[in-house]
This record gives C-alpha cells, structure tokens and sequence, in this order.
C-alpha cells in the first residue's frame, strides 16, 4: 500500500497488519535530462510493482529517496533505522539502477537491487523476488 493511500482514522486500527516498509530509492545525480529521469522513475515504479502488488496488505510504501550524493548510503541506512523505531518489523529498500549492496544497507533487512539481481544467476525473476521477501519474513 502506497504511503499517502493510508487515512489516519484506519491506520490505528489496521498498522498490526503492515510490518514490513518498503523504502524506493531513486538514486539520480540531478544531471539527468527530464527525458531520462523519467526513464528512472518509469524503471523504479515497475521494479517496485513486483514487490508491491504481491504483498498488497502487508506491506507499506514510504515516499521514495529521489537522489544520491555524498553520504546517501548513510541517509539511508539512517531511515532504515528510524522507520523501524517506528513500529515496523522489517523494512525494504529497492532499487532499480545503483547497485546497492546487501552490507552497505546495513540497517534494512532486504536490499533488493535491479543491476545485482540482473547480474546474479537468479536475473529478474519475480518468483524469485517474492521468495526473497518471504525468506525475510520467516527469517
């Protein structure tokens, strides 16, 4: 469920049902051509739908962090942190083009990155992908 789908009234009642947070991550260096920024975002939404539409219910999606420079992989790591002080069990980050690594994003629990995925033996399989997910939950 995205982010802003959610009305304050139903969350108190229904957040036990969403404990895992998807957090996007963009990583655009804002020298991107509007052209190719929204190719990015375009490769970040599909990526995203094949984590989203499977768990619809379970999972919750943040806003996405948009641009990486300087110390992002420390923001990151730092969002990780307080979104799980918030309440969530487990938080996601996803990405489509940075090849994010597992160790770098230390404080989630399951870095799913497309350029890794593509490369591996697994490829861009969302079987895969969702079993990713439920090795997390069952972890």
């Amino acid at each position: 469920m995205k982010f802003s789908d959610f009305e304050v009234d139903t969350w108190e009642e229904n957040q036990k049902f969403y404990d895992t947070c998807l957090i996007p991550f963009t990583g655009l260096s804002g020298l991107e051509s509007p052209p190719e920024t929204v190719q990015a975002l375009e490769r970040l939404r599909n990526f995203m739908d094949m984590v989203e539409i499977p768990f619809k219910g379970r999972i919750v999606t943040y806003p996405a962090i948009q641009y990486a420079g300087e110390g992002y992989v420390n923001l990151i790591n730092e969002i990780c942190q307080k979104v799980k002080s918030s309440g969530f069990q487990h938080v996601v980050v996803l990405t489509a083009d940075v090849p994010l690594q597992e160790g770098q994003i230390y404080e989630s629990d399951l870095v799913l990155s497309l350029p890794i995925i593509e490369a591996s033996q697994e490829g861009r399989n969302n079987s895969e992908i969702s079993m990713k997910i439920q090795d997390m939950w069952r972890g």
